[in-house]
């Protein structure tokens, strides 16, 4: 491991790095780092303006989103909000929801359980203890 307190060399350290890390493109348009433990997932999220994510859920991981800059129109369920820097909202488990942002934004969301599909680098991205991906979920 290097002397920097923040570098990845080291699998086995709780830090990690997301300066100089590619996001991964999720889907197009949309591109993400994550964090990840046994038990929840962090990401910082891009949307490229005029970005669409079409309605889905997720089976079993609920999503809190925390918009840091953009805008972006959220629907959750029924009911539709535009979000500005600053706003949250939460994604219960099994809810369908969509989201579309005409000017671009960024956005921090956290997972729980661990959608694997949302973590880049298995290795790089997650940092396990005694439990490992044993609570972790496919999507």
């Amino acid at each position: 491991m290097s002397g920097d307190p923040m570098s990845s060399d080291d699998a086995s350290s709780p830090f990690r790095t997301w300066n100089g890390v590619e996001p991964l493109e999720f889907l197009p348009g949309v591109h993400l780092h994550a964090i990840g433990g046994e038990q929840v997932l962090l990401c910082r999220v891009s949307y490229e303006p005029g970005t669409t994510v079409a309605r889905h859920h997720h089976e079993a991981t609920e999503q809190i989103v925390v918009l840091t800059s953009g805008e972006m129109t959220l629907t959750i369920g029924d009911e539709q909000r535009r979000m500005t820097a600053g706003d949250v909202a939460v994604i219960n488990r099994g809810v369908p929801h969509e989201l579309y942002s005409d000017t671009g934004c960024t956005f921090v969301e956290a997972l729980s359980p661990v959608p694997r599909d949302h973590v880049p680098d298995l290795n790089r991205d997650l940092v396990l203890g005694k439990l490992s991906s044993s609570l972790h979920v496919e999507r």
